[in-house]
Formats: C-alpha cells, sequence, structure tokens
C-alpha cells in the first residue's frame, strides 16, 4: 500500500505535474513526473493516479489503482523526495502482469524525472 505522506490529494497539485511536468507514455500508462522545489519533503515522492473510466468499469478501475499503487510503493525509495507523479493508466493496464506495470512505471519515470530535472534548472 503506498502511504498517505506520499500521495497527491489535492486537484491544483495533479494540474500542476500534468501542465508543467515532463511526460512519457508506456504501453501500459502515461507517466507524469515534476520538480518541486518549493517544498522541502522528506521520504520520497508523491504519487497520483488517474483511472478513466475507459479502462473499464468500477470493479476493474479500483483494481488497476490497487495494482499501480503497489508497483508505486515498491519504487519510493529509488527517486528523489521532490518528485511529484501522476500515473495516467490506459486500458491496457487491466491485462498487464505485475512485472510488466513494474517495468512500464520504472522506465517511464526514470525518463520523465530525467526530463523534469532538465528543464527545472
Amino acid at each position: 500500500m503506498l502511504p498517505r505522506t506520499h500521495r497527491l490529494h489535492r486537484s491544483a497539485d495533479f494540474a500542476a505535474v500534468v501542465r508543467r511536468g515532463a511526460r512519457k507514455g508506456r504501453r501500459t500508462m502515461v507517466v507524469h513526473a515534476h520538480v518541486d522545489s518549493s517544498q522541502i519533503r522528506v521520504g520520497g515522492p508523491r504519487f497520483g493516479l488517474v483511472v478513466s473510466k475507459a479502462v473499464g468499469d468500477s470493479v476493474t478501475r479500483h483494481r488497476v489503482s490497487r495494482r499501480l499503487r503497489h508497483v508505486a510503493s515498491s519504487l519510493l525509495g529509488e527517486f528523489d523526495d521532490d518528485l511529484l507523479v501522476v500515473i495516467r493508466a490506459s486500458p491496457a493496464a487491466v491485462s498487464a502482469t505485475h512485472e510488466e506495470l513494474e517495468r512500464d512505471l520504472r522506465k517511464g519515470l526514470t525518463a520523465a524525472a530525467a526530463r523534469a530535472r532538465e528543464s527545472s534548472v
């Protein structure tokens, strides 16, 4: 489970990451990353999920959300504390294995975080 301190809660935070952050698309998701150096944080990045109705019905969306939160929690220690991330699931995430989700998130987040670091300097 993704701890509460590592989640995005406000819609303004989601909007800032999606509008100003770097984006990297993968088969199962699109990863948006934004460096927010205005807040001093300890313990790792903050994640937000967007799982639209295009992914499936309510049960399917919640299952995808739980799986993505689990994968994101396993990556907490690998990225900087000032990183804000929004993961937008695609319909392909429904049938993806845990390994595929983890690979797509790791590669997408690495690429988007590198672009976000470049643009914030």
